[in-house]
């Protein structure tokens, strides 16, 4: 694709740069639609972003329609029809304050005023639009030929909220109108899947207006919970983990000793008690530590695995929480081990080994990103060196393909992040192993090593769900609320003909309740075909029991399938055996 540079040369870009070129021209394009329709637009930040483009656009008391937004759309049909030459100039900066003066746009004297004062600013201009950017762009406008405008909010002046609330107008843009309508139908899918609408469909959890942010599970989703929980404790008894459970609030001097209360003081919770400063705890791990510290241990207690499933509290702005995904309060699956140097490299391949076999359950496919040292960063260069490194050769190790996240690791280590793949390709980071040699040395830790002298372990934080809550809603996309039976809220539902075959129905029902089977019975007056589609269509129920004269008499379960529609009929017995089989290994 031909693209045009701010010094004017022109030239071939690299592929993997032509859709961010693309939509970074679609912003100007838009840019110069909304100031054909509303000349006084005053234009901020328009860039491209991994989901398409946006500008953030002062509009006075205009507030837009749907159909202000159909308008915008159209006249960006016009301008790329119109097919005007992309063209770059170049100011000093004193002339580019006044050229933008000149122009009325006062975000853009402000954002130039905020660059060096030897700074040479660039600008792009198409027909009677310019703006103010670095480029590089399209030559001519007719070179965009898919892109929709798919939406409007809020959003304040360089993101601080004691600024100008501007109207962000929100578009995506592809190369071609397949990858556009591929892209489109993708977000009706996940539409059809949000948890939100699923949780509420199911009675899973819902979300109350007196409580933004803190989720309220319902029966059927602490159902859900528990079946993860469950599975979770399972695995971590067989590898040889302890459970704990530590205090919800603690001291500001355990989290200041921490280094949390210096790096994330901001989305921390605190009261007053007894005159002093308490905290609720955004982290399971200074819990986990005061736990190892409350007695002496030896070399031949390491590595020592403790988990638990601790509630935490951060403060999220209210504009950023969405369902499940983003909450003030979420279980995290936390787990710590404390280990000798020598023990680095097994353990991490024991973790990744662990996370590895809890994705594969659900079907995911997964990338790995090793995260370094950040800026705001605690401890020794040595010790970072050597954390970073016990995690590459664990990765080397397990022939793990990863690719390195620079500056992106924790306050105390560096980390390894798991993204999950779901059904619609979507990515999303959950698990983590993070390695921490600060920790330790912040709160003296220590052990007696074989020669009886004192040596100080090595931390490991990892999690696989992530927060359960938030994982919870990954699935209900994933799977579009039809969890596999072991995760099933309700696992089969008894459905009655008529009344007459109520007392068969009854003695059913609670033969499956007998079997510790997650059953419903359905025994309102309506149409067996009501009452199916209901199981099948909202409550996503994997087996449906139809119960009706003939399975009454012959002492017979009829047993719809909610993923394949067929009915098979047995005897009670073996849906029972089949169904508590399914359960066992978790299919």
């Amino acid at each position: 694709m031909k693209v045009i540079y701010k010094d004017g040369t022109v030239g071939e870009c690299a592929p993997e740069e032509e859709l961010h070129i693309l939509r970074h021209s679609a912003a100007h394009i838009m840019a110069q639609a909304i100031k054909r329709l509303w000349p006084h637009a005053d234009f901020a930040y328009g860039p491209a972003n991994e989901k398409g483009f946006y500008y953030d656009v002062d509009l006075g008391d205009t507030k837009l329609t749907d159909e202000d937004l159909a308008k915008i759309e159209s006249e960006m049909k016009k301008i790329t029809k119109e097919n005007l030459p992309i063209r770059p100039s170049i100011l000093p900066r004193a002339e580019a304050i006044a050229y933008m003066q000149e122009l009325g746009e006062k975000y853009k004297v402000e954002h130039i005023g905020d660059l060096d004062e030897d700074a040479e600013i660039s600008f792009f201009k198409q027909g009677d639009y310019v703006d103010m950017c670095t480029g590089p762009h399209i030559t001519y406008t007719k070179a965009l030929k898919a892109f929709k405008i798919m939406g409007q909010s809020g959003a304040y002046w360089k993101n601080d909220k004691n600024n100008k609330m501007l109207t962000r107008i929100k578009g995506t843009a592809f190369k071609t109108q397949q990858e556009l309508d591929d892209y489109l139908k993708l977000l009706e899918e996940a539409e059809k899947r949000d948890h939100r609408r699923i949780g509420k469909e199911m009675g899973l959890f819902m979300l109350q207006d007196e409580a933004p942010g803190f989720p309220f599970f319902l029966p059927k989703g602490m159902l859900l919970k528990n079946a993860l929980i469950d599975y979770w404790r399972e695995l971590h008894t067989r590898e040889n983990y302890v459970e704990i459970s530590t205090p919800l609030i603690m001291n500001r001097k355990l989290w200041e000793t921490s280094g949390h209360w210096d790096h994330y003081k901001d989305n921390m919770y605190s009261t007053l008690i007894d005159d002093e400063t308490y905290c609720i705890k955004p982290m399971n791990c200074p819990g986990g530590v005061m736990v190892y510290r409350s007695q002496p241990h030896s070399y031949r207690e390491l590595p020592m695995r403790v988990a638990e499933i601790g509630l935490v509290h951060r403060h999220e702005l209210k504009g950023a929480l969405h369902g499940l995904f983003r909450v003030r309060c979420f279980n995290q699956d936390d787990a710590h081990i404390f280990m000798r140097r020598e023990q680095i490299s097994d353990e991490i391949v024991g973790v990744v080994n662990l996370i590895n076999e809890v994705y594969s359950k659900f079907g995911f496919k997964y990338s790995v990103e090793l995260s370094t040292r950040p800026e705001n960063s605690m401890g020794s260069d040595e010790d970072w060196e050597a954390a970073t490194n016990g995690l590459k050769n664990a990765l080397d190790r397990l022939g793990l393909p990863y690719v390195i996240n620079e500056g992106d690791g924790a306050f105390y280590g560096p980390k390894i992040d798991f993204h999950l793949e779901d059904t619609l390709g979507r990515t999303w980071q959950c698990g983590t192993i993070q390695l921490d040699f600060q920790m330790p040395l912040n709160f003296e830790l220590e052990y007696t090593d074989e020669n009886n002298e004192k040596q100080r372990p090595i931390m490991i934080h990892r999690v696989c769900y992530g927060s359960i809550e938030r994982f919870i809603g990954i699935l209900t996309e994933h799977y579009a609320g039809k969890f596999p039976l072991w995760l099933a809220p309700t696992q089969a539902k008894v459905l009655l003909v008529s009344e007459k075959c109520a007392e068969y129905g009854k003695s059913v029902y609670e033969a499956l309740r007998a079997a510790k089977i997650r059953a419903e019975l359905d025994d309102r007056n309506e149409k067996i075909g009501y009452m199916i589609r209901e199981a099948q269509v909202v409550g996503r129920v994997p087996y449906m029991v139809i119960i009706g004269q003939q399975e009454a008499e012959n002492g017979t379960v009829s047993i719809r399938n909610r993923d394949t529609a067929e009915t098979t009929t047995m005897t009670l017995d073996e849906f029972i055996e089949k169904i508590t089989r399914e359960n066992r290994d978790r299919v």
